[in-house]
């Protein structure tokens, strides 16, 4: 890659960790994220396309999940428009677009893991805003890698490890759900995974996530276990939780076209020690 790589929404989570990649592998990049640059704007996104890129990384999104059940139009509007107007940008400019997407595009229903073609069927507001998104970039002609993920989690910004990380250290007791599994993704490992196969020119829709599968309680245990936390830790169901919007109760994603390009992903435990031992102050 000889032009620099645009890196969209490079202030979030998953944006940090594409900074600190693209940083310590020496790839020059420039980043762009709100209030600098509103990507659902044709008008500011056309500007942005006049200089070359090597590729398009789209971290921006709408991740709040509850919240898009109250304002399904902000949500559409950040997962759904934004992503159409880049690739349709990216599609004129004849630029690769890398987007990331999630296991909210399904209905969580399933007992084997979801492979990349399985049906979009999205339960909740969130899911749809994503599956939009999804739907806009392949009709737009452009060249993309659409990278679905779940259960992401980082040692810096709100994610559900830093939550757990707290409160195993403030609370004797808590519950979690035990009756919803998935695959955790560490953001460090799912920047390197998709810049590996970015640089190896994939395209088309693949699962990155770490290696194996678990409940949110089993993750937990892990987690307080790592930190030497003393809490007791209940299993509870999702019903003595109830949230604005659902949840999938069986969201593993299925890892084998990747892992046929890139070989077998790290166990979530392994990735999540990783992130434990680098925790940034709670």
């Amino acid at each position: 890659m000889s032009a620099p790589v645009l890196l969209l929404g490079d202030r979030g989570m998953l944006g940090r960790a594409f900074r600190e990649l693209l940083t310590a592998r020496q790839r020059p990049f420039t980043g762009f994220d709100l209030p600098g640059l509103d990507i659902a704007e044709p008008r500011q996104v056309g500007p942005i396309f006049e200089k070359p890129w090597s590729a398009v990384i789209n971290c921006a999104a709408y991740t709040n999940v509850d919240g898009a059940e109250a304002d399904e139009p902000a949500a559409l509007r950040a997962n759904g428009t934004a992503p159409g107007v880049v690739a349709a940008a990216c599609a004129r400019a004849r630029i690769p677009l890398v987007h990331f997407s999630t296991d909210y595009v399904f209905a969580g229903n399933a007992s084997t893991p979801y492979a990349v073609d399985a049906p979009l069927q999205p339960l909740g507001a969130y899911g749809r805003s994503k599956a939009a998104g999804e739907i806009a970039i392949r009709k737009s002609g452009a060249e993309f890698l659409i990278v679905r993920t779940s259960w992401l989690y980082a040692p810096w910004a709100n994610n559900f490890v830093r939550t757990m990380a707290r409160l195993t250290r403030d609370k004797p007791e808590l519950k979690v759900v035990s009756d919803q599994r998935g695959r955790p993704t560490s953001a460090q490992h799912l920047v390197a995974t998709t810049l590996a196969l970015v640089d190896r020119g994939t395209h088309g829709t693949l699962h990155v996530t770490d290696g194996g599968e678990c409940t949110w309680y089993e993750f937990t245990v892990e987690i307080a276990r790592l930190l030497a936390r003393s809490a007791i830790i209940r299993p509870c169901t999702t019903a003595d939780f109830p949230r604005s919007a659902p949840r999938p109760a069986y969201s593993v994603l299925d890892l084998a076209p990747t892992e046929a390009i890139l070989g077998p992903m790290p166990d979530w435990r392994k990735n999540l020690a990783s992130v434990v031992a680098q925790l940034e102050p709670l």
